[in-house]
């Protein structure tokens, strides 16, 4: 069983940063595909980025590309979302998620979430 825990939301004002880490334990992290994801008030949880197990392979949201960055340490066992120039369209809860199966290329089969981090970029 794989153990997601988020850190790093907060407020921040528009055109601000933030640096959001997922620790995962449970599973061997450097075979694993990590996701991030978003749920804003109101609408349904989005896929904001993904990064392969060797750190490749890496897709974003089109909203969020040229401002957010993922990343993974497989040796700290923690995947990261840099977040540049914030909006206030950027204002949700961030999850980072696991698939089930290792060695996963694509982002449709996330099965493991962690508790979510609250960003909320003000104007």
């Amino acid at each position: 069983q794989v153990q997601l825990v988020e850190s790093g939301g907060g407020l921040v004002q528009a055109g601000g940063s933030l640096r959001l880490s997922c620790a995962a334990s449970g599973g061997t992290f450097s075979r694993y595909r990590m996701g991030w994801f978003r749920q804003a008030p109101g609408k349904g949880r989005e896929f904001v980025a993904g990064i392969g197990w060797n750190g490749g392979n890496i897709n974003y949201l089109e909203f969020v590309k040229g401002r957010f960055t993922i990343s993974r340490d497989n040796a700290k066992n923690t995947v990261y979302l840099e977040m540049n120039s914030l909006k206030p369209e950027d204002t949700a809860v961030y999850y980072c998620a696991s698939p089930s199966r290792i060695y996963m290329y694509s982002d449709n089969a996330y099965t493991y979430w962690g508790q979510g981090t609250q960003v909320t970029v003000s104007s």
